[in-house]
């Protein structure tokens, strides 16, 4: 064992450093390890596994929304040449039959009756793709048609056909009709008063289409069996441990006999937090014998995850002369569709964010969410708050224009900020720097007008219509317009949040390399990088390696809900701190009598050694390492949360906030209905940035999805049959590069004390505000009240 070393000097951690163990630490904008790979078409995806002697999967959906299976026939499909297994509800392993997230109503298989378009039936196991679907195309199902469930009075009213019969989720008891999932109301203050006070009342009805998360890699996965009569899964997930937790009951397997590995990862966005195909290829694979794959197609793709919840919002704002918001009254109706899913949650979020970003003091709000034989809607990047801020914001633009004010000073003088209550009675104890991000947005220089016009004639590219050659900008009128949005941070209600980190630090070939395992899913956001980047920081080394996701470490908890930097990051930096303690003590028990700072001073990890807090070197790592490894997996939480009183919506439901605000600038074509962003300018507080680079692209692909919505996205489902119309992405418009612009951010960094590092989750703040100022943009320019999103042509032209 060498002796330590002496003398060098090293600057103090944070501080400013430029040593290679903190290039690439927590504030840098490090490079992302899949980056490269993804960018030039070789990462591996789902839908890229492969193994020699697989089968292939696929699932037979049904063609109506509400029906009863009076007969299903498989003997054709079975007598194909290749099929190797045909599996219906019958055909189950065990008793357990359903799953869910939280309330277990989804059938594995539909048994009985199918209730919305695409329920999966029966699966089919086959030598090739095209064998498996023709022989799924061979099933015989027989439907006897039921009423469809549609909306809140079809599902509500007199005589209403109930979608689940005998409930007994732990809801029912708490809901005025079956067909309600949930509901929570929130009441403080009195509204009634408030609402005598008032000098401006503004109401307003306000429609949200249903969107989709529109990812690019379809739902696919790898079902292996095990010789130990258990199975492997390699699946493209949000979420692990909850997948097992689910799958393991309906295959009869005790959990440890169902390994989980997360693949490659091609968006998610929400639509991956439920089960797809993970059960069906499990079931095939234990069936068969044989390892299966699964992939969809884009068409059952869209089938095969739940969307964001179409909603109807109902609004009453009030507010005094001089610009003081006395009141805000508001039902939120949002439809579930056939199953739970997540909708209890997001009921909670629309309901407790209702009022948005702003200080009012007397509320009245009810948040609802219906079954309804429509396609099950969940989780999707912004959860309950975007439907609520694109109807809140419209209101305030009311009001700003009943007052005579802009709406960016109205805003601001209702703005909360640390100190304010909510309307669930949760103080903010954190900096909510609300005005001034609207003061940003707003400061920040407006695009050139007309930017079409050039020497050589109009460019096309830059008007509404584009390469279509519609417009050579008669017709052509701008407009302006403001948001801003609140949005939770983390799981909420009591849940027990949590995320695990197992962290090792060894010396390998003489220097200190360290490996981080945890479960979170990398589904884009970056997380990967960040687990990197806050090892370095804390341990001190250039060297990490991150070991695969797999449900052989614990729970990461699920990448949503902004929380896989605040969570899985807080547990990487939490285990890296333990970790450096075992690494002080080791040190100082093997050269503690080198020199009295082992013993006295505060002890640092930089660059491979350790130093003094002065920048003294007492050793380097490797040596103080030598032969032994330390290994520590740890758990991290945040604070704990309260659920919301059922009757009143008090309480501490969340754990943290986060705000951002856009401006966006649009261009209408007022005689064809055709609109273009021209800008799309945000401000967020991130609290600290970890990675500047992936934060400034998680705002950008945020507020793309907002405008997607706000002009072009909605599924259509046929309101007689609850069908779904437009299954494709010919017919499924979203945003492409030339539908995207400039997007200039500006970051804040106000910390929030109790967060690790102090920052806040950015991913879902901006998907809320870039909408509803898209929207007020388009107001603007062509006079038009807009109550519906997202934007039709019919909608801007016309009487």
């Amino acid at each position: 064992m060498s002796a330590p070393g002496r003398g060098a000097r090293l600057t103090p951690a944070g501080l400013t450093q430029s040593s290679a163990a903190r290039a690439g630490g927590v504030g840098d904008s490090t490079p992302r390890p899949d980056g490269t790979l993804k960018v030039t078409g070789e990462f591996a995806y789902s839908s890229d596994l492969w193994h020699e002697d697989m089968l292939w999967g696929h699932t037979l959906r049904s063609t109506v929304a509400h029906a009863a299976i009076t007969a299903i026939d498989t003997s054709e499909a079975l007598a194909t040449p290749g099929v190797h297994a045909v599996l219906t509800h019958d055909d189950l392993p065990t008793g357990v039959r359903h799953y869910g997230l939280e309330i277990r109503d989804t059938p594995v298989l539909a048994h009985g009756k199918v209730r919305h378009h695409g329920e999966p039936v029966a699966l089919v196991a086959a030598d090739h793709p095209e064998t498996a679907r023709r022989a799924a195309a061979k099933i015989r199902v027989d439907y006897a048609p039921l009423p469809v469930v549609t909306d809140e009075a079809s599902a509500t009213g007199p005589g209403a056909v109930l979608v689940h019969e005998n409930r007994d989720d732990h809801y029912a008891a708490h809901v005025p009709h079956p067909n309600v999932v949930h509901r929570q109301p929130i009441v403080r203050g009195d509204a009634a008063a408030a609402a005598a006070r008032a000098d401006v009342v503004v109401r307003g009805e306000y429609v949200f289409g249903m969107q989709d998360q529109a990812f690019l890699g379809p739902e696919s996965g790898l079902a292996v069996p095990a010789g130990d009569g258990g199975v492997d899964l390699y699946v493209a997930t949000q979420w692990l441990h909850s997948d097992l937790r689910q799958i393991a009951p309906v295959l009869g397997l005790p959990e440890r006999k169902v390994r989980m590995t997360l693949s490659g990862v091609g968006g998610a966005f929400g639509g991956r937090e439920d089960l797809s195909m993970q059960i069906h290829g499990c079931l095939l694979a234990l069936r068969t014998g044989r390892p299966v794959k699964m992939v969809y197609n884009r068409f059952e793709s869209f089938f095969g995850h739940v969307h964001r919840h179409p909603a109807r919002l109902t609004y009453e704002h009030g507010a005094t002369r001089d610009g003081r918001l006395t009141h805000v009254r508001c039902r939120i109706v949002l439809d579930g569709g056939a199953y739970a899913s997540s909708s209890p949650a997001v009921v909670g979020n629309a309901a407790s964010l209702a009022v948005g970003p702003y200080v009012v003091d007397d509320v009245e709000i009810e948040a609802l969410a219906l079954y309804t034989n429509n396609p099950p809607c969940g989780a999707m990047r912004g959860f309950g708050a975007v439907q609520a801020c694109f109807a809140y914001e419209a209101q305030m633009d009311k009001l700003a224009a009943e007052l005579g004010l802009h709406p960016v000073d109205f805003r601001r003088i209702n703005a909360m900020g640390q100190g304010s209550v909510m309307p669930t009675g949760q103080v903010v104890d954190a900096p909510a720097p609300v005005a001034e991000l609207l003061r940003r947005v707003k400061a920040r220089p407006l695009p050139p007008e007309r930017q079409w016009e050039t020497t050589e004639g109009p460019d096309l590219r830059a008007l509404p219509g584009g390469l279509s050659n519609t417009t050579h900008g008669e017709g052509v009128v701008r407009g302006v317009g403001y948001a801003v949005g609140i949005k939770n941070v983390g799981f909420s209600e009591g849940f027990d949040d949590y995320s695990t980190a197992r962290v090792r630090i060894e010396a390998v070939a003489g220097e200190p390399v360290v490996t981080v395992h945890t479960a979170m899913a990398e589904v884009g956001q970056g997380g990967v990088t960040v687990q990197a980047q806050i090892a370095r920081s804390e341990l001190g080394v250039a060297q990490v390696t991150l070991a695969p996701a797999d449900t052989t470490v614990g729970s990461a908890g699920s990448t949503s809900a902004s929380r896989q930097t605040y969570m899985t990051g807080g547990a990487v930096k939490h285990t890296c701190e333990a970790v450096r303690e075992r690494v002080l003590d080791l040190g100082r028990r093997r050269f503690g009598t080198y020199h009295p700072a082992w013993a006295t001073a505060e002890l640092l990890l930089e660059d491979g050694k350790v130093v003094t807090d002065g920048g003294e070197v007492l050793a380097a790592l490797a040596d103080v390492l030598g032969d032994q490894a330390i290994d520590l997996e740890l758990e991290f939480r945040h604070r704990p949360t309260q659920p919301f009183d059922l009757r009143t919506g008090q309480g501490n439901g969340h754990v943290q906030y986060s705000f951002a605000a856009h401006r966006a600038v649009v261009e209408v074509d007022t005689e064809l209905g055709l609109v273009k962003v021209v800008e799309l300018a945000c401000a967020q507080d991130v609290g600290k940035a970890v990675n500047p680079l992936s934060v400034t692209g998680q705002i950008q692909g945020g507020s793309a999805q907002g405008l997607g919505v706000a002009v072009m996205e909605e599924i259509v489902v046929d309101p007689a049959t609850a069908l779904v119309r437009n299954p494709s992405f010919t017919d499924y418009l979203i945003p492409t590069i030339l539908d995207t612009p400039p997007m200039p951010v500006d970051i804040l960094e106000l910390a929030d004390p109790h967060a690790p590092y102090g920052l806040r989750g950015a991913g879902e703040a901006p998907t809320l505000s870039s909408t509803p100022a898209i929207l007020a943009a388009v107001r603007q320019a062509t006079g038009r009240a807009l109550n519906r999103t997202p934007v039709r042509p019919e909608h801007l032209t016309g009487p």
